[in-house]
């Protein structure tokens, strides 16, 4: 799969789980809307939440795109230890 075709699926997805794109210069974008990012035939655009702010990434700077969590935070299992 494609890099764009596999960006496109992640935003089609229902429900929507937000991912992080990963670039090779070491940046990241976390998606949290899909509605503001869109895949073109090389580039892709990602609009911050709010803001003017927007970033047009090259598809062959990708370097992965992961899913994130469901938001919520996991706590440890570990006590601590009374002192």
């Amino acid at each position: 799969m494609t890099t764009g075709a596999n960006i496109r699926e992640k935003l089609a997805r229902e429900p929507f789980q937000p991912f992080r794109v990963r670039v090779t210069s070491g940046h990241t974008y976390v998606v949290r809307n899909p509605a503001l990012v869109v895949v073109m035939r090389s580039e892709l655009f990602i609009a911050h939440p709010n803001s003017d702010r927007h970033a047009f990434i090259p598809l062959l700077h990708v370097a992965a795109v992961e899913t994130l969590g469901n938001g919520r935070t996991k706590r440890s299992s570990r006590r601590r230890k009374k002192t």
